[in-house]
């Protein structure tokens, strides 16, 4: 027997299990946040406001959320195939309700659609985006450092909509605690968010990705 043989394989998480028939949700309904956690009020009103903005069709149980103390990266979204294992946001990023959204946008785009062959999701390709991406292929580039890969990777369709997605919500908020983080971010240049009158309109047309899925609650006006 070689040795290769007696090495334990990797155990990955779990997926997160689907039941039922898929159907429009509110995204609490869909997401566990965690509740002992320092950072489970700053989590919470982060995701209430993306709530306040879109639903979600889907027949998945509850994706967790689970806190680290990693610092190479605010958050991350892990999946396997079109399958959701978890949302992960670092507790020493010092802007955890940014780095959440981020992640729950990656997850919202990978689950509106997934190409099992081109593994391409909805920023990419799909109808609903298109005015997005036309709208925000005009903002001015944003200087992050690194290389030319680390500019390429940052300026693709999955990132500039997570980056767009955790923007307006913030922004459309009305949290004084998300708007401030927000403010904060601008006013020391961040490069993953842009100057408020230039993102303006990418605000307006995320918004509109939502309304055109179906996945808005709109106030219809009642007949006199």
């Amino acid at each position: 027997m070689t040795k290769d043989l007696l090495v334990a394989r990797r155990r990955y998480p779990d997926c997160v299990a689907r039941w039922g028939r898929a159907r429009v949700r509110p995204l609490d309904e869909l997401l566990l946040l965690p509740t002992r956690s320092p950072l489970a009020t700053e989590l919470s009103r982060a995701l209430a406001a993306a709530a306040r903005v879109h639903m979600l069709k889907s027949d998945l149980v509850r994706v967790p959320v689970r806190i680290t103390s990693t610092t190479s990266e605010a958050g991350a979204y892990r999946y396997r195939r079109a399958n959701p294992i978890d949302i992960r946001v670092s507790s020493r990023s010092g802007h955890a309700a940014t780095g959440f959204l981020h992640e729950l946008a990656h997850f919202v785009d990978h689950q509106v659609h997934y190409d099992r062959h081109s593994r391409v999701w909805a920023s990419a390709v799909h109808p609903a985006f298109a005015e997005w991406r036309e709208t925000v292929a005009r903002l001015s580039p944003r200087p992050f450092p690194g290389g030319s890969h680390r500019q390429r990777y940052f300026e693709s369709a999955q990132e500039v909509w997570a980056r767009c997605y955790a923007q307006t919500v913030m922004l459309r908020s009305g949290d004084d605690f998300l708007v401030g983080q927000l403010e904060q971010l601008q006013h020391a240049d961040e490069p993953h968010v842009w100057p408020r009158e230039a993102f303006a309109p990418v605000a307006f047309q995320v918004e509109l990705v939502f309304e055109r899925l179906g996945l808005t609650q709109l106030e219809l006006p009642l007949a006199a």
